[in-house]
């Protein structure tokens, strides 16, 4: 890995540690909610968070663009840098006092996906990687399961309602049905739980760039795929799966019902 793009980590994973930090402040204490146009959730700590990513962005690489989940892009206009911003993924869980909620960070340079961390401040677990230099899971290698069957893998999910308005119900149900435990481990979590090897396959019908940037330099280096549901690696799809390199031909198998 290049230097710069070690420096662009070292930068992210501080930063990420950072805003993960601040949104405990919040956590668990019964903050307000409030919602957006299309009725998701959010709370002073999402813009508290993205408000403290931002600012060190601009201050440091003042040309890279943004796209952050609460304030929207900036320099995006010909920029060969782009940082996606999620604050807190995982509001709804954050506002039940649930701990799998993260802060996300994903850079691209050159649309490629190349740096990621994913940090989940109320259990302290830090996942981010960066194009040739592994995953690292809290300091140590992170690796994919090494099971070989869908027959014996674990699948997991957000939110299990939005397969059918998304026209993936079907397939949803063959996985299900494919698979050898159906969990519920959702958002960034499932991701996360992926990339170290204790579920192997993790996806969504509907997905955001914001909510998925981290994730194809982590499973890339993790030994895993992240991508969309045809099997190719993108954060643009509006839609995602997570799973091992030796596992994504017969989940493309069983999405397509062959």
């Amino acid at each position: 890995m290049t230097e710069s793009l070690r420096s662009y980590l070292d930068f992210a994973v501080e930063t990420a540690h950072l805003a993960g930090r601040l949104t405990l402040g919040y956590f668990q204490t019964g903050v307000s909610v409030n919602y957006k146009a299309d009725d998701s959730p959010f709370t002073i700590a999402d813009h508290k968070s993205e408000e403290l990513i931002r600012a060190r962005i601009e201050k440091k690489f003042p040309q890279h663009a943004i796209i952050g989940e609460e304030f929207g892009e900036k320099n995006v206009t010909n920029a060969t840098h782009k940082w996606y911003i999620d604050p807190i993924d995982g509001t709804k869980s954050f506002l039940r006092g649930v701990p799998l909620y993260a802060v996300l960070i994903g850079l691209e340079i050159e649309n490629q996906s190349q740096v990621g961390v994913a940090y989940f401040p109320a259990l302290d677990e830090m996942i981010y990687a960066a194009t040739g230099e592994g995953c690292w899971w809290n300091g140590r290698r992170a690796h994919v399961s090494q099971v070989s069957q869908l027959k014996d893998a674990v699948v997991t999910t957000g939110e299990f309602k939005l397969f059918e308005p998304q026209g993936r119900g079907e397939a949803w149900k063959r996985l299900q049905a494919a698979c050898s435990i159906v969990a519920g481990w959702g958002d960034a979590y499932g991701y996360l739980l992926v990339a170290t090897g204790r579920a192997e396959l993790m996806l969504d019908p509907a997905m955001s760039d914001w909510d998925c940037a981290p994730f194809p330099p982590i499973l890339r280096e993790a030994g895993g795929f992240f991508g969309d549901w045809r099997g190719n690696e993108t954060i643009h799809a509006q839609e995602s799966i997570g799973t091992t390199r030796a596992l994504l031909p017969e989940v493309l198998r069983v999405i397509e019902g062959k």
